[in-house]
């Protein structure tokens, strides 16, 4: 892993799903397709979101989704070769862009050649020890994530799926990548990816792990199994879901979750990813998606943003075959197809907003680790303070009512972003802000940065 850029764990990153991204076809094709370059093509639009990490969706050859692999040493034909995946790590390491890679090890495709080999082969094949399958009954039965029958549990009580997880994740941290994405890895005992994760770290040490966990002890997870990181969810709903109910209050108790979890390990926050609906849509508008987006930017953790949350797309996910697809969608080839208005309404004025947020947290890292304290809340408005290490602190103020007065304390403030004038997304003038003293008035389903000069 390349000493000269950012720690992963202080990266901000760009997530991409690259079958969607790049418009590839749903299912497998035998033919090689260049696709990867139009990834890359995107690098310099990443750096100049205020972004430093490019966190990919699945690359190896699958089936049809990504997540159904069936050579993890092989990119995906629909996306390209070896060649291509290694122009975008140089690409992006030129730029000082870290790249994460998406493993998916509790389960491969039921068209996977090892396991097609051992349903031909029978119960004594000598690779039947890698999968969980009954071949007690008329026909095999074989555990499944999820109840998908397509996607094939891997059997990890083995020392070979240990193996071989090990091995595919050193083959492509020796190849340039920075770390690793682990799926579903919270249906995976945390006994083998404490082994696994020994085997890595032996010959990459700093390789950067983030488990996806839904619910459950996270602590616990991370402690366990090795780890660096998990997916904050729990974040991720009392988020969105505080800002349609107009209840700070159930992000509060989160946040009291979320700081103890900082004593621990720094969490992957995130408000989208491939797998949920998108922020705009969750809370209606792209003015109040600028509150989750303030929230993302200034709470501890490892920040990742969606890509299309960032030009304020929409998207429903929905719970059914394709259901995933409204937020999968294909970029543009190159940044230069964008119009001047966005690739959505309020497109350029949200990704404006991104720029001004992750630069306030470029110039502030210390939030990456700061410690949270809740000033004032009410159903409508939230203010908390973030304290750093060794004295810094900013002081956010976020409100779903009309415009509101508010104490920030501790003497004269600063405001260093605020929300855009009037009903309008993306971020207005600093010097518009109204304070005396320590008081300030919230704009109305808007928010505020601060801090005491």
């Amino acid at each position: 892993m390349s000493s000269d850029l950012v720690r992963p764990a202080d990266a901000l990153w760009w997530q991409v799903y690259p079958l969607g991204f790049t418009g590839s076809e749903p299912t497998a094709t035998p033919a090689v397709r260049h696709r990867i370059p139009r990834i890359t093509a995107w690098l310099d639009y990443l750096v100049g979101t205020g972004l430093n990490g490019l966190a990919l969706g699945p690359v190896f050859a699958s089936g049809t989704h990504g997540y159904d692999t069936v050579d993890h040493l092989r990119i995906d034909p629909r996306l390209g070769d070896r060649a291509d995946f290694d122009a975008l790590i140089a690409a992006a390491h030129d730029r000082g862009i870290r790249v994460l890679l998406d493993g998916v090890f509790n389960h491969v495709g039921v068209e996977h050649p090892a396991f097609r080999t051992v349903l031909a082969g029978g119960p004594e094949h000598p690779d039947n020890d890698l999968f969980r399958i009954d071949w007690s009954g008329p026909e095999p039965a074989w555990d499944c994530f999820e109840g998908h029958r397509q996607l094939v549990t891997l059997n990890h009580d083995s020392e070979r799926v240990v193996d071989w997880v090990a091995d595919v994740m050193t083959h492509w941290l020796d190849a340039g990548a920075d770390g690793w994405r682990l799926d579903a890895a919270y249906a995976v005992p945390t006994a083998f990816w404490a082994r696994v994760v020994e085997r890595v770290r032996a010959r990459h040490p700093r390789a950067y792990l983030v488990g996806e966990v839904i619910h459950g002890d996270y602590t616990g997870f991370v402690t366990e199994s090795g780890v660096d990181s998990v997916t904050q969810y729990e974040l991720w709903k009392a988020t969105w879901s505080s800002i349609v109910d107009h209840n700070w209050h159930e992000l509060v108790w989160t946040l009291g979750r979320h700081d103890e979890f900082v004593t621990h390990f720094r969490p992957w926050t995130f408000v989208g990813n491939h797998d949920v609906t998108r922020i705009v849509s969750r809370v209606g508008d792209a003015r109040t998606a600028g509150h989750a987006l303030v929230l993302l930017a200034t709470l501890a953790g490892t920040p990742a943003v969606y890509y299309g949350d960032e030009q304020a797309l929409t998207g429903l996910k929905e719970e059914r075959v394709g259901g995933d697809d409204a937020v999968r969608p294909e970029y543009p080839e190159t940044p230069d197809r964008v119009p001047g208005s966005g690739l959505a309404p309020d497109g350029a004025e949200l990704r404006r907003l991104h720029q001004a947020l992750f630069g306030l947290r470029q110039r502030h890292p210390w939030l990456a680790a700061a410690r949270t304290e809740v000033l004032n809340v009410t159903g409508e408005l939230l203010v908390y303070r973030q304290h750093g290490p060794t004295g810094e602190s900013l002081t956010v103020a976020l409100n779903l009512g009309e415009a509101t007065e508010t104490d920030l304390g501790g003497g004269a403030i600063e405001v260093l972003a605020i929300s855009a004038a009037g009903d309008r997304a993306g971020q207005g003038d600093p010097h518009t802000a109204r304070a005396e003293g320590s008081r300030i008035t919230v704009p109305a389903r808007g928010w505020l940065i601060a801090q005491h000069p």
